[in-house]
């Protein structure tokens, strides 16, 4: 690990351990139980929260469906509603350091990403505040001349939020304010291993004059919270940002109710790199695509598929870079790789590697866990794995760490046919200066987001979600705004009725 960059220990005085408690009906409620995070990076206890129970968690749910059906936040004006979500917009910015440390502490990600992590997400309730009020149904005044027609759209009702550790902050922020712009109210479920960022968000939407019961908040875990907020008969709508496999389980709990479901989930993003590329750039968003939140991110490009006659090259150039990425302390500024979530987590991501190596594959650079000094062991070296076949699990499968795995192929058909051999379908990406090339990617590639030329640039007006086993609905832009709404459509006569009667009558 020597020709690595790694970051040891740096002096840093951490801030008291944060203390969450759920938010209920407007009231900030403390638990008879709670739970505790160890930082993964620090190995210390970070907060301790209230453990949500199903009383709690009914609580929350009668509190969010009496206030959508009182009217409070349902029926209000879009500029009002818009008033509001601006306000938290505002706070958010006041607050990006606190919320973006104690994010840090509890998901090992780097600082400086955990900052734009939050500062970023001010500018998805910016928007979602615009479309509050700029929303609008149809009218037909074709059908007669005494008929009118007139589509509207109306707030689909309760919504439960359940959102992952990965980027708690950040994917609260791409479904809560579309959901408090169209209309809803809301339960929010944070991962048990990163509560906090949700809990602090809670104060802010306090503070800005959201009324009570519009947003509440439970902490606590998958079972009994998150299965009570997926099956309720008194819930409209799931959203939910996680594994595929808890994705599935979220679909068969809501289907007694048959209340709608929006997932977003599991990806193995493939990034095709043509030979007439501009390789520099290609290599160096490779490298970001896949260390980028310890490579612990949905969208991560853990795999490439690299055209025969530049692979040799490419992969030295892409390692040589990875030498240079800063792993470590995630407190550190300069640090682009921090910790592990949890170290089981840790072991999955070896598990992946070892079997990939048993059969046949290698590791061109790290292939293990490490250490970093003074702070522990739970970290992975960066890891670029070749003589990979389509067939591998580690091919296949979220692996979920900085591991990178290289395919190679001869033709733009044979790159479009390992593009969509996989289960997964939420994004992938090509490089080449030939916009025909990558007309017909994009065009051919199963996936929710086609990248050309770059990876993993986003904007809140464009929709986010997958195909196939990455989820179904979208998230953010208008697309993922009209997901919280139901159209109604109102056929309303004008006049006298013109028809005949459809009774005759003796007169």
């Amino acid at each position: 690990m020597k020709d690595l960059t790694i970051n040891t220990a740096t002096a840093y005085d951490l801030p008291r351990t944060f203390v969450g408690r759920h938010l209920i009906d407007g009231a900030w409620v403390a638990g008879a139980e709670i739970f505790e995070r160890l930082s993964p990076s620090h190995g210390v206890v970070v907060s301790r929260s209230a453990l949500g129970s199903a009383a709690e968690t009914e609580a929350a749910i009668a509190a969010a469906r009496r206030s959508f059906d009182a009217g409070v936040w349902s029926r209000i004006s879009g500029k009002a509603r818009a008033t509001v979500l601006l306000k938290v917009a505002d706070l958010i910015e006041a607050n990006v350091e606190r919320i973006a440390v104690q994010e840090t502490l509890e998901s090992g990600k780097p600082i400086s990403q955990s900052r734009g992590e939050v500062g970023g997400a001010a500018d998805l309730w910016r928007y979602a505040a615009a479309l509050a009020r700029t929303s609008h149904g149809d009218s037909h005044n074709t059908l007669g001349d005494d008929m009118l027609g007139v589509v509207v759209k109306e707030p689909i009702g309760v919504v439960s939020i359940i959102t992952p550790w990965n980027f708690p902050f950040w994917i609260l922020s791409q479904k809560l304010p579309f959901a408090l712009a169209a209309g809803c109210t809301v339960v929010v479920k944070p991962s048990e291993m990163t509560p906090s960022s949700t809990v602090m968000l809670g104060e802010l939407l306090v503070e800005a004059g959201l009324p009570a019961g519009v947003c509440n908040i439970v902490l606590g875990y998958g079972e009994p919270v998150g299965s009570l907020m997926s099956r309720h008969k008194d819930v409209d709508m799931v959203t939910f940002t996680g594994s595929t496999a808890v994705g599935k389980r979220i679909t068969q709990a809501a289907s007694d109710t048959l209340k709608k479901v929006a997932l977003e989930l599991g990806g193995k993003n493939p990034q095709v790199i043509m030979p007439d590329a501009d390789l520099e750039n290609a290599a160096d968003a490779v490298t970001f695509g896949v260390y980028f939140n310890v490579g612990q991110c949905c969208n991560s490009s853990s795999r490439i598929i690299v055209h025969e006659d530049i692979a040799d090259a490419f992969v030295a150039r892409v390692v040589e870079l990875s030498r240079q990425v800063r792993f470590g302390d995630p407190l550190d500024e300069s640090t682009q790789v921090g910790a592990i979530v949890t170290a089981d987590h840790n072991a999955k991501i070896d598990a992946y590697v070892k079997a990939a190596i048993e059969a046949g594959a290698k590791a061109e650079l790290g292939g293990g866990p490490m250490s970093v000094e003074g702070l522990g062991t739970q970290f992975y070296q960066p890891t670029v794995m070749t003589n990979v076949t389509p067939d591998m699990a580690i091919a296949r499968e979220e692996v979920f760490g900085p591991v990178l795995t290289v395919l190679t192929f001869r033709t733009l058909k044979e790159a479009i046919a390992l593009t969509n051999d996989s289960e997964y379908g939420l994004s992938a990406g090509i490089w080449s200066t030939d916009i025909h090339t990558c007309l017909e990617f994009s065009r051919r590639a199963q996936a929710g987001t086609v990248w050309t030329n770059t990876w993993m640039d986003g904007y809140p007006e464009l929709a986010f979600g997958g195909v196939k086993q990455s989820g179904q609905g979208r998230e953010i832009g208008k697309y993922g705004y009209d997901e919280f709404l139901e159209v109604k459509s109102l056929v309303m006569r004008v006049g006298r009725d013109s028809r005949a009667p459809w009774v005759k009558t003796s007169a």
